[in-house]
């Protein structure tokens, strides 16, 4: 069945940072959807018709859904854990908590609360670490696929350097992650990500697996870390020493590639930014978990300079916020302390269109094209009432897209669609 969702429509065809002539904007629009996928986008007057069911969202602002390119399923409940920095907050907080979601039961019930955050704040599509354990990924393909929402995920390999209830073997790893891929890569919605965590709890017969896996399955995505705490850094290259650099490490083992999603990167050397480049692999920007573990502050201009594609992400837990809305807040200020700028009509685009495009999924998500899913949030620049009293002097859309980007939360949510379903209950 056909149906028109109406409000003021708003996506992107090109990145603000590099044109002007970068979005498509309907005052009274619509959006025709069927079977889960967008039909037409276009003015209201054009595309209703008798019979036709709809659903009026005006005066909101209708976008693709926010898409999350780097965020940890099993650390739902260690967000907001105080203090301590990476290493510290990882041992203290994080490996404890991974390790109950060997437990079905648990991973199960965290799964479903998971995604229920992520249309809470807006998100629609994630790229989600699972913890080490196969039932964690099982769970979360499991709850995805029951609300046909696109997620990316996997599990994390890891086999040293953490508590033993989240270790694996270099063989278990490959081994669940190949049964993985053969069971849920490319069903329905979902998609596969080699996992390994980052190169100080793989040991090189890990991430070599890991790297063949990549070579089984280049259809597949990698994601890791790099580079995100000077103290990780000098540990990494401890336990490597004969790597040029951190990036070597993932390099030597087959892991670089337009697929590949590096968490953080922000300490980058220049060889690094340079290889990132050839080989097209990507950075993602993680800014609240950056302040919240005092790690440092990302060089946007600098990596786009390069040519290297760069996402947005909450990174919950070691994140503070899920929503996208606040995550592009912080970037705004990380980016201010490093003498950058970042337009509202540019942060929008980055967390809908830009992250599809650093995933490589521009035509399946991100952006309200004929033929995309029919993945929506519905903002309400005037969800509070401070947001309201500010809104009063916005004169342009750009005024309005700053008011939710510095003002805004879960509470400017008005509706998330996944497949053309509403999926916001309150």
């Amino acid at each position: 069945m056909q149906q028109l969702i109406r409000g003021r429509v708003l996506d992107f065809f090109a990145d603000p940072a590099e044109t002007d002539r970068n979005h498509r904007y309907h005052e009274d629009g619509a959006i025709l959807i069927q079977d889960g996928r967008i039909l037409a986008v276009g003015d209201h007057a054009d595309l209703a018709r008798d019979g036709l069911p709809e659903i009026d969202h005006r005066p909101h602002l209708i976008l693709p859904g926010f898409i999350d390119p780097h965020i940890h399923f099993p650390q739902l409940q260690v967000i907001a854990s105080w203090g301590a920095q990476l290493l510290d907050w990882l041992n203290t907080y994080t490996f404890p908590a991974e390790a109950e979601f060997a437990d079905p039961a648990h991973a199960a019930r965290m799964a479903g609360l998971f995604l229920d955050q992520l249309v809470a704040h807006g998100t629609t599509t994630a790229v989600a670490f699972c913890s080490s354990h196969r039932t964690s990924a099982e769970a979360l393909f499991t709850a995805a696929q029951a609300r046909d929402m696109a997620m990316v995920a996997g599990k994390v390999m890891m086999d040293r350097n953490a508590i033993p209830a989240v270790h694996d073997t270099a063989q278990s790893s490959y081994d669940d992650s190949k049964a993985l891929i053969e069971t849920w890569h490319g069903r329905g919605r979902q998609r596969y990500a080699i996992t390994p965590r980052f190169a100080i709890t793989s040991t090189p017969g890990q991430l070599a697996a890991a790297g063949a896996l990549a070579a089984e399955h280049p259809d597949c995505h990698v994601q890791t870390h790099l580079s995100e705490n000077r103290d990780e850094i000098a540990y990494t290259l401890s336990l490597y020493p004969q790597a040029r650099d951190y990036l070597d490490i993932y390099e030597t083992h087959g892991l670089l590639g337009p697929k590949t999603l590096l968490g953080h990167s922000i300490h980058l050397e220049p060889r690094e930014i340079a290889r990132m480049a050839e080989t097209g692999s990507r950075a993602v920007f993680c800014p609240t978990s950056n302040l919240f573990l005092g790690s440092g502050l990302f060089d946007e201009q600098g990596l786009r300079a390069a040519g290297i594609v760069s996402g947005i992400a909450t990174d919950v837990g070691g994140g503070t916020s899920w929503s996208m809305l606040t995550t592009l807040n912080e970037g705004y200020k990380v980016l201010q302390m490093r003498g950058q700028k970042l337009h509202p009509l540019a942060a929008f685009h980055w967390a809908t269109r830009g992250n599809a495009l650093a995933l490589g999924l521009e035509t399946e998500i991100g952006t309200l094209a004929p033929g995309s899913a029919a993945d929506l949030v519905v903002l309400d620049p005037r969800a509070t009432p401070a947001m309201a009293l500010r809104a009063e002097r916005a004169r342009s859309l750009a005024e309005e897209l700053f008011i939710l980007q510095i003002m805004g939360d879960d509470r400017a949510v008005a509706q998330t669609y996944v497949s053309g379903r509403a999926m916001k209950t309150a």
